[in-house]
């Protein structure tokens, strides 16, 4: 709820398969209708979450037990969020190394434990299911979008890495491109390129969420 960004897998390092060629392959048409399903998207992810925002934090009854049950989610979300910021090179190169080695969404993933760790801090349990809910609405149609383009874009080595990586839910060992080479190598974390992806603010507004329920605890209101 309080992070920031989010953005599927694309990025890092393995297999460098460039996509010019399958990105010239949209039509116009089915570009400006990407570009509006993107903008829709954004809506209804902004306005509704500040509006589910504004209602938590009225009815939020935060606790020093809830503000620690929370941390935890939140804090493993930030981490997570945070690599993949660290290794992403946005609509370069095809990311299946690093956090995308284990689930295709490593950004959506964490912003989903972020979330639950902020709405947990609230002491509010029926609002997990209400964030839950409103993430899946939202986050799973522009997974599967999302998908579509980078299938167009990269091709076969797209559909290998979908076929071994689930779309959220990680797996337990990393996947490795079926040709081996030094490209399938982890990407190395970059801290320009983390600060470049803008990944701070998830911080802070975390921070902020958590200074936000404190006081709220402190003074009783």
């Amino acid at each position: 709820m309080w992070a920031r960004r989010s953005g599927a897998a694309r990025g890092p390092q393995a297999p460098r398969v460039q996509g010019a060629q399958g990105a010239a392959s949209q039509s116009p048409r089915r570009r400006a209708d990407a570009v509006g399903l993107n903008l829709a998207a954004r809506r209804v992810r902004l306005r509704g979450g500040a509006l589910l925002a504004l209602l938590f934090l009225y009815a939020a009854d935060p606790s020093p037990l809830w503000l620690a049950i929370g941390a935890v989610p939140a804090a493993l979300g930030l981490l997570l969020r945070g690599w993949a910021a660290g290794v992403i090179h946005k609509d370069r190169v095809l990311s299946t190394t690093g956090p995308y080695a284990f689930t295709r969404n490593p950004l959506y993933l964490g912003s989903f434990l972020l979330g639950s760790g902020v709405v947990a801090a609230g002491g509010r349990p029926l609002f997990l299911l209400v964030f839950a809910l409103f993430f899946g609405f939202v986050y799973r149609a522009t997974i599967r979008r999302e998908a579509r383009e980078l299938e167009v874009r990269f091709g076969d080595p797209y559909r290998a890495w979908a076929e071994a990586v689930p779309a959220f839910l990680p797996r337990l060992t990393p996947y490795r491109a079926r040709a081996s080479s030094d490209d399938d190598e982890p990407a190395a974390f970059s801290w320009s390129r983390y600060r470049r992806n803008r990944e701070w603010e998830a911080l802070l507004g975390t921070l902020v969420g958590f200074a936000v329920l404190g006081a709220k605890w402190w003074w009783g209101v």
